[in-house]
This record gives structure tokens, sequence and C-alpha cells, in this order.
């Protein structure tokens, strides 16, 4: 057997920044402020755009450099403010801080919750390493992290009961599905990789109206006594 290559410096850098991108996601989990959740998801959306950048620059597709400008604006500033600026118009009276307080909001503990992240994307991590992904544009390995933070994205929804981090859960699963598109279809053409930023836009509008709509009647943003409308 030969030896060993180190990996060149796109391979190195690209696998850093997905790498980057799964930790991110697992800060989510450690979070007892939304803000800071907030802060997580627009660094993680930054890192996508980036290795959009890198992969464009190395593949000369001048059309990812359109689609990592568009999803900065919209993943790392506009969904941001706008959930930003919702927490603060929900803020409970006397509060001097849009921050929400989550602490409590899990259904498991904060140790067993991170231990089935890491079973769960241990598992995407390994099982999309076995599927073949001929012609990629950027690293092998950064699509078997893509696979594993859309499983921890899942875990995040499931396991938080409080509805602004379960929008921030859906807003990252988007991003771990940008980074397995930057793998496996970096040529796609720019008006569908649009049209699917556009359909995150649309969800983040849905998603404010309805932590506007819930909180104004219960409140709250937990998302424990709707469990009380199951038949």
């Amino acid at each position: 057997m030969g030896p060993a290559h180190a990996p060149g410096v796109f391979t190195g850098g690209a696998n850093v920044i997905a790498a980057a991108i799964l930790l991110a996601e697992f800060g989510m989990f450690r979070q007892a402020l939304v803000r800071d959740q907030v802060r997580l998801y627009a660094a993680q959306s930054g890192l996508v755009s980036v290795l959009a950048v890198i992969v464009g620059a190395v593949h000369h597709l001048p059309e990812l450099y359109v689609l990592a400008a568009l999803s900065a604006a919209l993943k790392v500033v506009v969904i941001p403010l706008v959930l930003r600026r919702l927490l603060w118009g929900n803020r409970p009276a006397g509060a001097g801080t849009e921050a929400g307080d989550i602490a409590g909001s899990g259904g498991l503990g904060l140790a067993a919750t991170v231990l089935v992240a890491i079973a769960v994307a241990a598992f995407g991590f390994f099982a999309a390493g076995r599927i073949p992904v001929p012609g990629s544009a950027a690293p092998a390995i950064a699509f078997s992290v893509s696979v594993a933070v859309v499983l921890v994205a899942f875990v995040l929804m499931i396991h938080r009961r409080d509805v602004i981090s379960q929008a921030i859960g859906l807003f990252s699963l988007e991003n771990g599905i940008s980074l397995a598109a930057l793998v496996v279809a970096a040529s796609l053409p720019l008006i569908l990789e649009v049209a699917l930023l556009f359909d995150l836009l649309v969800a983040a509008i849905v998603f404010g109206l309805l932590i506007r709509i819930h909180h104004g009647r219960a409140e709250s943003l937990s998302t424990t006594e709707l469990t009380s409308l199951r038949g």
C-alpha cells in the first residue's frame, strides 16, 4: 500500500468548512438564548456561502458567485434580522433584551440530546459515505457531512419545544441541503437555485406569521400547550 497523500488546499479547506457547518449545528443544542441560536445560524449560512464562492472559483462557475451573494443576503442578513425583530416584538413585558430564554425547552437533557445527535450524525455520515458521488464539485466528505447536518437539524426540531428553535432547525436543515447541492449539483442552473432560496424566504414569512399568531394567543413561544390539540 502506497503512502498516504495529504489533501490539497481546496479539499482540505472545503472539509474544514463542512466540519465547521456541522459544529455550528451541534452548537445550537447548547444555547440557552434564542439570539445565540440565530447568530450560529447566520454563521453557518455564511460558511455555506463561502464554500460556494470557493467551489465557483476552483471550477470556474461564476453563477455560484451570484448564488453565494443571494444566499448571504437572505440567510445571513434578512432571516436573522426578521427573527430578531420577532423576538423583540414578542419579548415579555419589562424585558430588556430580545433574547428568549429556551434553556428548559428541550424534551431531553442536554447530554442525552447531544449523544442522540452524535449517533444520528455518525449514522448519516457513514451511510452517505457508501453512496458514490461521481463528478462531485466539492470533496465527497462534504456530502457525508451535509447528510449529518440534515439529520442533526431534524433532532434539533424534534428536541426543542419553542417555535423559533424549530424554525431555526428547519432553516439549518436547508443549509445542509445547500451543502449537498454544492457537492452533487454545483452547476445546477441558477434559476433553480434561486427558486430554492425563494422557497426558503416563503418559509421564513410563514414561520414569522405563525410565531406572531402563536405568541399572541398563548403569550409564549413554547409549543408544549399545542399537545392538547392532539386527537
